[in-house]
């Protein structure tokens, strides 16, 4: 069996998903620290449009932004201050670990492939991701992992990130072992400052582990977005043949057994698995995604969007 060879960076945005990407728009719902004016809210004050409070007067501050009716009434100098708005500094963390090549029979197509591995699905989301956020001039950044950081490339907003991010992903293969407990903290010291974290994984690792790590990048107020991707297989457990059952991060390690056995009990701690970062989630305030390979990326992409308030 001959391998897959890896696709050119320019099929990982097919005209479907151009198409729908342009109908889409991603605000963020926190205060961002940006470099340049833009769409999203700044923690920062400036002099933009929305009013944020007033600020007794210093020698130097520009006198067209002084109050003259709090002057009227109070005999004392205060600038008005305003909310000011800056660019995002967006971080896609991309799952490159073995347990990601999975390639289930009910996964759909795309770019001419019958059925789309867990990771191959990831790739197309995060080129989509990426081509959205710097068509609205915001900084991108990536990073792959398995069983730590494969890949990191800094936030930037040059339309040239789109191709580097893209061809970076488009030679990425699924790897070793899943640790993304212990890579997500690793990530989280290294992001500069406040922006938004677009974790796109199977999260095949301990619950409790991954929970505490989703709370390291809430604790250094990034906006986090898990989109939690499995396969129909892995949700339903639909096998009925005794068979050999291949581990995907250990070479050689395989398990021969009768699935009706063990479908019950897996299908719970699977549910378990699930709910648990779900609540995490929940309790951050960060956007939980779970998606199924089942599910065309076009429309996973569009309906998480419908669904997004800002």
């Amino acid at each position: 069996m001959t391998e897959t060879p890896p696709p050119q960076f320019s099929e990982l945005l097919p005209p479907e998903i151009i198409n729908m990407i342009g109908r889409l728009e991603f605000l963020a719902r926190t205060a961002k620290v940006g470099t340049i004016n833009g769409r999203h809210t700044s923690p920062h004050k400036g002099f933009s449009v929305e009013f944020a409070e007033h600020r007794q007067y210093v020698t130097g501050d520009d006198l067209r932004n002084l109050d003259w009716r709090v002057y009227g009434k109070s005999d004392r100098y205060y600038i008005k201050q305003y909310i000011e708005e800056t660019n995002l500094r967006a971080t896609l963390i991309v799952d490159a670990s073995g347990s990601m090549a999975y390639e289930g029979e009910a996964a759909c197509s795309l770019g001419g492939k019958a059925h789309l591995s867990k990771f191959e699905y990831a790739r197309y989301l995060a080129s989509a991701l990426s081509y959205l956020l710097i068509r609205q001039q915001d900084a991108v950044g990536l990073v792959t992992f398995d069983e730590a950081i494969r890949t990191y490339l800094r936030p930037a907003a040059k339309p040239s990130q789109v191709r580097t991010v893209l061809e970076e992903l488009a030679r990425t293969v699924p790897g070793k072992d899943t640790r993304c407990a212990a890579t997500f903290h690793e990530i989280a010291e290294r992001i500069p400052s406040r922006g938004l974290v677009i974790i796109i994984s199977d999260l095949f690792d301990d619950a409790e582990a991954i929970k505490n790590a989703l709370h390291h990048f809430r604790y250094k107020n990034h906006e986090l977005v898990v989109f939690h991707l499995m396969a129909e297989e892995e949700l339903t457990f639909p096998f009925d043949k005794f068979d050999d059952f291949r581990c995907l991060e250990v070479d050689g390690r395989r398990l021969n057994i009768d699935p009706s056995t063990i479908r019950a009990s897996y299908l719970e701690r699977v549910k378990t698995h699930l709910k648990s970062i779900e609540l995490t989630c929940g309790q951050m305030q960060a956007d939980y995604v779970p998606v199924n390979t089942k599910t065309p990326v076009p429309e996973a992409l569009f309906s998480y969007f419908s669904q997004r308030k800002v």
